[in-house]
């Protein structure tokens, strides 16, 4: 389809979508006398920004179904506060159809060997004991992997099964994924060459440094997706391994602090697929670039350049500001021997580092190149506690943190 095409479709799908929540949500309908009713995208920038807060404390008004009508999600709660919004099962079942158009570009489809990694609590005691760390559902060939157990003492495990496994596509927390290539890699287990086709990381940034690794240890190709579990639209990236908005799923708006349009800044979306729980101009918590490229693989939706993550996941300093994920991500630049990292924030000059680290490859000079790296994005004056660790934990989600920073609130 031409841009025009679907141009068109998002209108229709806008209006569509507007009508069903004037009609069906008290809290929106109570927004709209308020404001404006949006007969078209362009009004929605007459309609205050809604915030993650504001949907949880309005809650019930905003359902147009009750609990049992719909299915139920929970977002993860890294941010502090989980959500749970429903869903209508119309929709849901489009989310999936997004989802597996997407993938199929590359082959996939439901009965083909999978290895997915998510954030759910699979195993018994028997298991454990049994050093089994997944489930499989033999029907449709998946094999679930539990991330809450993605630690040295068992990544040997995760590897040896998949190996043996050999999954023709890897879904899931890129963390975790990540992890267990690091792992192969640092004790020179070779991954067969030609068995994975594609790795579909979710739920979580994919920084440059952690597509290299995992490309490069499992012979495949990284294709990024973003949406979220409270439902989001949809940026799926293509065969070019460029990041196209998906506009049949949405309004994706980029605005600046002030709520003014930006090319770099906030995402607020408008998601066509919450008749449920209707997001309408909600800043969903992430940071975009849009981009003017244009792509020559079919897709003519917009481009984007990157998609930043959280614009809470940061490290504050005094001298250079916020720094954002990516960038703490690089600080393993020239650095052996640190197999994890995760940084915490608790007092505005003061940060600890918890690291777990290979004791016959990490030595005194790359010690020093890592708190050369840190120094040169937080300054002179952050005190940096480095504090050895034999594991750090995932969150309750199953996600891991990179960043936790408990004093984010001082700089919103």
């Amino acid at each position: 389809m031409s841009l025009n095409e679907l141009l068109e479709i998002q209108k229709n799908k806008f209006k569509e979508f507007i009508k069903y929540v004037n009609e069906n949500s008290v809290f929106y309908n109570g927004l709209f006398k308020k404001s404006i009713y949006p007969k078209t995208i362009e009004d929605l920038k007459k309609i205050p920004v809604i915030s993650k807060e504001t949907i949880r404390k309005n809650l019930n008004s905003i359902y147009t179904i009750k609990k049992k009508q719909g299915i139920i999600s929970k977002t993860g709660g890294t941010t502090g506060k989980s959500l749970e919004v429903i869903f209508t099962k119309d929709d849901m079942q489009e989310r999936f159809a997004l989802l597996d158009t997407f993938r199929e570009q590359f082959g996939y489809k439901l009965g083909k060997k999978t290895a997915w990694f998510s954030g759910k609590s699979l195993l018994t005691d028997r298991d454990l004991k049994k050093n089994r760390f997944w489930k499989t559902d033999y029907y449709y060939k998946v094999r679930y992997y539990s991330t809450f157990h993605i630690n040295e003492k068992y990544l040997g495990f995760y590897l040896d099964d998949l190996i043996k496994f050999k999954p023709e596509y890897m879904v899931g927390f890129p963390s975790s994924i990540l992890e267990i290539a690091k792992f192969g890699a640092r004790h020179q287990i070779n991954f067969p060459e030609n068995v994975i086709k594609a790795v579909f990381p979710t739920a979580e940034v994919v920084t440059d440094e952690f597509r290299e690794i995992m490309q490069n240890y499992f012979h495949t190709e990284v294709y990024d997706q973003y949406a979220s579990s409270e439902g989001a639209p949809f940026i799926f990236e293509c065969k070019n391994h460029n990041l196209h908005l998906e506009l049949q799923s949405g309004v994706f708006e980029v605005l600046d602090d002030n709520n003014q349009p930006a090319k770099n800044g906030r995402l607020v979306i408008t998601s066509f697929t919450t008749k449920g729980t209707p997001l309408i101009r909600y800043d969903i918590g992430d940071n975009i670039v849009l981009s003017d490229k244009i792509c020559n693989c079919g897709n003519q939706n917009p481009l984007i350049d990157k998609i930043e993550g959280r614009n809470d996941d940061f490290i504050y300093s005094e001298k250079t500001g916020k720094i954002n994920l990516g960038n703490i991500s690089n600080t393993l630049k020239g650095v052996h021997g640190i197999k994890k990292f995760q940084v915490i924030q608790d007092k505005i000059e003061e940060i600890k580092i918890l690291i777990i680290v290979d004791e016959s490859k990490y030595t005194e000079k790359d010690k020093n190149t890592f708190l050369y790296n840190w120094r040169e994005r937080v300054g002179d004056k952050m005190k940096i506690a480095l504090i050895l660790v034999s594991d750090i934990d995932n969150e309750r989600s199953g996600k891991f943190r990179l960043i936790k920073n408990n004093i984010k609130h001082l700089f919103n």
